[in-house]
């Protein structure tokens, strides 16, 4: 038995001949987080509440990891999102200016993966889901230098407000 690394720490055990990665079919989680890798580098970002902000999509860890930072949505600080494969799930960790870490899993892809719907999971920092938190998102990719994302608050056993931002890339600016 022939013992195939492939990408992502995945691995193919294969009875003969070689198996490559390109025919293994990538899953939507999969598929979503390479699709994501794509959003490397700085964007604006316009919100529906009224702010711009600085956005920074950068690959870490091996390309394991994207960490999205957010300049400036609050005047003064910055947050960041975090998106990792968990196995098979697509994850995202948002560290928000409320002093909390809520951890989201992607539970949907629609049109042809062009649009994740994240989910609240859990969280750190957080003694009880009803206290405030970035609970919902929706990325919309519209194609490779626009996309929206769609964030929802959850406080006291519901929804509070949304917003929508929709970022631009900003050609020419470097990640680092």
């Amino acid at each position: 038995m022939q013992v195939i690394p492939l990408s992502l720490g995945l691995w193919v055990f294969a009875a003969g001949g070689a198996v490559s990665a390109s025919t293994r079919p990538a899953t939507p989680p999969v598929a979503t987080f390479e699709r994501l890798k794509r959003l490397e580098g700085v964007w604006t970002g316009q919100s529906t509440r009224g702010w711009t902000e600085q956005m920074r999509f950068q690959l870490i860890a091996g390309g394991s990891a994207i960490l999205e930072t957010s300049l400036d949505a609050h005047p003064g600080e910055t947050m960041a999102t975090l998106f990792h494969l968990d196995g098979e799930r697509l994850m995202l960790t948002h560290y928000c200016v409320a002093k909390n870490q809520p951890r989201l899993v992607a539970t949907a892809f629609e049109e042809g993966g062009n649009l994740i719907t994240f989910t609240f999971l859990d969280a750190t920092n957080l003694a009880s889901r009803n206290q405030g938190h970035m609970d919902h998102v929706v990325y919309r990719f519209i194609d490779d230098d626009h996309f929206t994302s769609q964030w929802t608050w959850y406080q006291d056993g519901q929804e509070r407000w949304m917003e929508l931002i929709t970022g631009t890339r900003d050609v020419g600016k470097s990640t680092r």
